[in-house]
């Protein structure tokens, strides 16, 4: 995938996507789940709120009437912006984790891995128990293979 959500319209300020450069094995990558799900899981309801918002604010903005109104900061902006300031935490903490998130809405991360002595993805989607996939670098979504297929010795 080429970034997070391409359905996803960015808020202003934009949520910078996370890149991480920590590998992982795969039973390392199992064992941060319980915490990246919490966090995933935060990820989507937040992204879903914003977009919400955002949907209710852009009738509002286009307006002529409503752009002389914005003059002040309306409230339900400011509370976009603290949403999106809060979605940013999220991505945030996994980026600490070492963890990339590659789509908002369904809550699809990869941990960097090492299969056949290269760099690879192990892919992860929110709602599956474990680390099922992996794919190459550049393969994306599409390209995933079941993880009984990694080979992760060198």
């Amino acid at each position: 995938m080429a970034g997070p959500s391409s359905s996803f319209v960015p808020p202003v300020p934009p949520v910078v996507p996370s890149k991480s450069k920590r590998r992982f094995r795969l039973d390392e990558a199992n064992r941060t789940l319980p915490l990246v799900s919490r966090i995933v899981r935060d990820i989507v309801a937040c992204h879903h709120k914003i977009t919400q918002m955002q949907q209710t604010l852009a009738p509002a903005a286009k307006s002529k009437k409503a752009n002389q109104a914005n003059a002040t900061e309306k409230p339900e902006q400011k509370e976009l912006e603290t949403a999106v300031d809060r979605l940013q935490g999220f991505v945030d903490e996994l980026t600490t984790i070492g963890v990339e998130l590659k789509d908002y809405q369904s809550g699809l991360i990869d941990f960097i891995g090492r299969h056949q002595g290269r760099d690879v993805y192990l892919c992860w989607k929110l709602g599956e128990t474990s680390v099922l996939y992996w794919h190459e670098l550049q393969a994306g979504f599409a390209g995933r293979q079941p993880i009984t297929t990694l080979q992760e010795s060198d």
